[in-house]
């Protein structure tokens, strides 16, 4: 069987039909009359082509996250704290318009804040993104319409970054970009897009890996830049992508790469570091200081054991296990029998982070959903991980109107704790199947085509420099090897015929 860097790409294949390959999508599709018959495709300059309709899907759910939100839009947010729980539709955005006064014009970062929090706690970009909608926001009426139309703007600007998030992941596979139907119709991507602003980061890290799957190192740089100045965690993606530059040796990518996020996120702190150092400080320390909290499984040990367990502490183990998993992402890189898909490692690394981490808020599946629909884009694995997850968004409002009412009607601690088992739980299963598909690269849906690494960029079909596990370890397992044919013309069973037209129609 030929290795990655022998296999051949075929930049004429048509595009893979998930409902031709997916029994689960093929289930699905039977909603809207079936999967598409082998004559049943429009032309390429067709109106209905892949990235039209997965943007319309992201934005009719997103939509649909919005109506969910309308009991809290009309009055749960105004009329006492327990029944934005109860209908599991709360949202940071109203309640920080006030709580960091930009319904009374202070300047983030600069401005002194009343209270505990002294100033806004956040990455200096999502603050802009904040502060612009701010501006937008123009209604100058009472307090409540001034909350509901701040509110409505960043839903539209955050439905545009929603948007930009589909376009992005239909078109880092080049020939498979049904897959991003995985993120539009996610149903969690729905429920959390607009509780506080991490779609912005989403948004900026889906748009750079698309850029490196075009081999563009420097925009690639300059997004993830952005990107961390908007939210911590995507500067993440660097860790893998230094492993599998490592294995094939494309250093000067890698470096080009790094200094270009580095400039770019330097570059957009620094007027804030320089001005206002001590709110810039803010969200660094504040992360740092931050108590064991809702989601974590520190928060588990603290509640069930009584642990008591100190942000300090938290910090450090979390940090000790996120050495170890990147040292584990690391062997696992150079000893794998192919070298892993750039998109797998993203993942993984990703969610670490997020099961490591002392605090867990319900928006942050969006981190992991873009990146999950290119790491293991198949139906029933990211169903099972998205029920988990809607469970835990109710469990987390239940747990919290138990709390904070009077009558504690919701979860107790103990439902919670459960709530948090199934989100662990179903984020571990997702990282399982995703390593499974690197140990066993045969099984990889992505690769049964013959393709190596369609969001990989310059490391598509690179050869390896330094992989000291590949003559041991045989780049199949018995179980698929007869399945899947690397770098020939032969397609699966499972594949549609080669001689139909080229796609752009239903999946």
């Amino acid at each position: 069987m030929p290795s990655a860097e022998e296999t051949i790409v075929y930049e004429d294949r048509p595009d893979v039909r998930p409902t031709r390959r997916d029994p689960v999508a093929a289930s699905g599709s039977e909603l809207i009359g079936g999967p598409a018959g082998r004559w049943a495709l429009r032309a390429p300059g067709g109106r209905l082509t892949p990235v039209r309709v997965v943007s319309l899907v992201a934005i009719g759910m997103f939509a649909l996250g919005m109506v969910q939100k309308m009991p809290c839009y009309n009055w749960a947010w105004f009329r006492g704290a327990n029944s934005q729980y109860t209908h599991a539709c709360y949202s940071d955005i109203p309640h920080l318009y006030v709580g960091r006064g930009f319904s009374e014009g202070l300047i983030p970062y600069v401005d002194r804040l009343p209270g505990d929090m002294a100033f806004l706690e956040y990455p200096v970009l999502t603050g802009l993104f904040m502060q612009i909608a701010a501006w937008l926001d123009l209604s100058g009426g009472p307090i409540q319409e001034q909350q509901q139309t701040y509110w409505m703007i960043n839903a539209g600007m955050l439905m545009i970054c929603a948007a930009v998030v589909a376009v992005c992941v239909t078109r880092t596979h080049r020939h498979r970009p049904w897959d991003a139907l995985l993120v539009a119709l996610a149903p969690a991507f729905a429920l959390t897009a607009t509780i506080n602003w991490d779609l912005l980061a989403v948004a900026l890290t889906a748009a750079a890996m698309l850029m490196w799957s075009r081999g563009r190192s420097v925009a690639f740089g300059v997004l993830i830049g952005l990107a961390t100045a908007a939210k911590l965690y995507p500067v993440l993606l660097l860790a893998p992508l230094f492993l599998l530059c490592w294995r094939s040796g494309k250093w000067r990518e890698f470096a080009t790469a790094t200094f270009a996020a580095a400039s770019t996120w330097l570059l957009v702190n620094l007027p804030v570091m320089l001005l206002a150092p001590e709110g810039w400080r803010k969200f660094y320390t504040f992360s740092q200081e931050r108590q064991v909290d809702f989601g974590s499984v520190w928060l588990i040990l603290n509640q069930r054991f009584s642990a008591a367990i100190e942000p300090e502490t938290a910090n450090n183990y979390a940090m000790l296990l996120m050495v170890l998993i990147f040292a584990g992402m690391a062997a696992l890189t150079l000893y794998a029998p192919r070298r892993p898909r750039f998109a797998q490692l993203a993942f993984l690394i990703v969610a670490a982070f997020i099961l490591t981490n002392k605090v867990y808020s319900p928006q942050y599946v969006l981190w992991l959903i873009p990146l999950a629909a290119l790491a293991r884009p198949r139906w029933r694995d990211f169903l099972i991980w998205q029920v988990c997850e809607v469970m835990y968004f109710l469990g987390i409002w239940m747990y919290l109107a138990y709390t904070t009412g009077e009558k504690h009607q919701g979860l107790p601690a103990e439902g919670y704790h459960v709530a948090i088992a199934l989100h662990l739980l179903g984020t571990l299963y997702l990282c399982a199947v995703v390593v499974r598909d690197i140990l066993m690269p045969d099984r990889d849906v992505v690769r049964q085509d013959g393709s190596d690494d369609p969001s990989g960029g310059v490391l598509d079909g690179a050869d390896d420099v330094f992989a000291p596990g590949r003559k041991d370890n045989p780049p199949h397992h018995p179980a698929t090897a007869a399945r899947t044919q690397w770098g020939t013309a032969a397609r699966s069973a499972e594949e549609e015929p080669a001689d139909r037209p080229p796609s752009g129609g239903r999946p």
